[in-house]
């Protein structure tokens, strides 16, 4: 399996957008402080993410969320309550 994942910064309260073929491995990656791009914002909680069968959907999604305003704010609106339950 394929995932898109988003994290939300403990720190800040920011959302970081992924994707990844080992989900469990890839949140332990950056709770440790082991990838780069949000080291400095850890800890971090999962607040949702979505499994595919292809890696290419995965990577679609993701992408769609990081660059389309509308489809990240979609997104976000249909997480209200878990990004306001969630909150730093």
């Amino acid at each position: 399996m394929f995932y898109m994942y988003i994290l939300k910064s403990k720190k800040n309260g920011e959302l970081y957008v992924g994707s990844t073929n080992n989900l469990r491995a890839r949140f332990i990656k950056h709770n440790k402080g082991e990838v780069t791009s949000t080291q400095s914002k850890r800890p971090y909680i999962l607040v949702y993410y979505e499994a595919y069968t292809a890696e290419g959907d995965a990577r679609r999604r993701e992408k769609m969320i990081k660059l389309r305003g509308q489809a990240r704010n979609q997104l976000i609106l249909r997480l209200k309550d878990t990004l306001a339950q969630n909150e730093s």
